[in-house]
């Protein structure tokens, strides 16, 4: 096979000119677009089922809810295990599939199963799956300091939630953004039970009330002049004085509202954690990505939305700051290995045109090492391989075999040249067949 090759590639040279040339454009080409992260993707396809579940106490969230959907989740196929976290309020359950398994396969059996799994579960309880990440997908980290001085926790935190998340998920190749920190901005009702005692409201009253505040309702349809019209009661709004005028009841044919027997005000929900930055209170946002995206193209994209949104910060916030950027790991990484390329490169023709003498093997002995990188872009993306640490390693180390490989073989073609000549002319070989003859002695060398 070898040989075959070596005699087709000698006989028909500019052929095989021509089509390095073409594949190696292409392999630049392809190069420029195939996906860079920090490792490969050696995950299995994994679902993740997030539940939570209000107050339960872990053993109740363990007996209601995870039992349940493990059970349920066992027996899809393609499953090879599932694991469960259960806390007091949450419940993770991690779906395991083998490797032939396509994840939006994987997560579609999931979606039927937690579809038919509703009636089981305790009321207000709805399982959710979690995005299309990876262990190693969070990218970035982005921290917006709060200087209480000039600007509240809860705006700041009410920027990162409404403006902030929602830019960077509109960015293609974005799994989710977690915020945490600063204060979560709700409506809060406080009830003055000896007040509502007097009036004999009970609490199942006020939550009731409130439950049905703030929104649209039907009535059903009006036919009239032979159209038909919606009738609709329009109750939604967002405005705090609107739910302090909410009526509980009536007494002698006057309304009892919510601000006669509550405080109602516009405050923080409970925190369970809390976020800072340099010393400082903050809000940060965990970034995650989906498997197949190009993590510095995206981590660009996403530097780019921040900037453009600079220009239009509250007054008085602080401008994202990045605390984590996976990216600077990857560009270190390809640094390293283009000064390596570099310096090989340099090294070995020095070497190579000391002892060889001439300029022409050098050139041929180092031209394979453009060949060999751009065509394995190629190999790259017929497997849908990226480019990550681990590969950049493996072609760091193979271009020292490359290299020697290259110099073993033209060096033994010279010395056979060489020899050649000092025959007499009739004794002579054809150039080519002592450039196969040459190669061949060494193929196990080169192989």
């Amino acid at each position: 096979m070898f040989k075959w090759l070596l005699d087709n590639s000698l006989g028909n040279r500019l052929l095989v000119i021509i089509a390095s040339l073409v594949l190696m454009a292409y392999g630049a080409f392809t190069l420029t677009r195939t996906p860079v992260d920090v490792f490969p993707d050696l995950n299995k396809p994994t679902v993740t089922i997030m539940t939570e579940s209000g107050g339960m106490a872990a053993e109740e969230v363990e007996q209601l809810i995870t039992f349940p959907l493990e059970t349920t989740m066992n027996g899809l196929p393609g499953v090879e295990s599932v694991r469960s976290i259960s806390s007091a309020g949450l419940s993770f359950i991690y779906v395991t599939f083998d490797w032939s398994t396509e994840i939006f396969r994987a997560r579609q059996m999931v979606s039927e199963r937690l579809s038919a799994m509703e009636e089981g579960l305790p009321e207000d309880v709805i399982p959710r799956m979690g995005p299309i990440s990876s262990v190693m997908g969070e990218i970035m980290q982005i921290a917006i300091p709060i200087d209480t001085a000039k600007i509240s926790p809860m705006q700041v935190r009410e920027y990162a939630d409404w403006v902030l998340r929602p830019r960077l998920m509109a960015i293609p190749g974005i799994a989710q953004v977690i915020p945490i920190g600063g204060e979560v901005r709700q409506f809060q009702v406080q009830p003055d039970t000896r007040r509502m005692a007097e009036l004999g409201i009970s609490l199942e009253q006020m939550e009731a009330a409130v439950r049905g505040f703030s929104s649209n309702t039907s009535g059903g349809f009006l036919e009239l002049t032979g159209r038909e019209y919606l009738i609709r009661n329009l109750g939604r709004t967002s405005s705090l004085d609107d739910l302090k005028n909410l009526a509980i009841t009536a007494r002698y044919g006057q309304p009892i509202l919510l601000r006669q027997i509550a405080a109602v005000t516009f405050a923080p929900a409970l925190r369970r954690g809390d976020a800072g930055f340099e010393g400082k209170p903050a809000v940060i946002l965990g970034i995650q990505k989906q498997p197949t995206a190009d993590t510095i193209h995206l981590t660009r994209s996403i530097e780019a939305a921040l900037d453009e949104m600079k220009k239009s910060l509250p007054a008085g916030m602080e401008a994202p700051q990045v605390t984590f950027r996976q990216a600077s790991f990857i560009e270190a990484s390809i640094g390293t290995l283009q000064g390596k390329l570099i310096g090989a490169s340099v090294f070995v023709a020095a070497i190579l045109f000391f002892f060889l003498g001439t300029l022409r093997p050098t050139v041929i002995a180092l031209t394979a090492i453009p060949v060999s990188i751009f065509m394995t872009a190629l190999v790259f993306k017929y497997f849908g391989l990226s480019i990550n640490t681990m590969t950049l390693g493996g072609l760091a180390i193979a271009i020292g075999g490359l290299v020697d490989d290259a110099v073993v073989g033209v060096e033994n073609v010279l010395r056979r040249l060489k020899e050649d000549r000092a025959k007499h002319h009739d004794h002579r070989l054809h150039p080519i067949e002592l450039v196969a003859h040459a190669t061949m002695e060494v193929r196990s060398a080169i192989l």
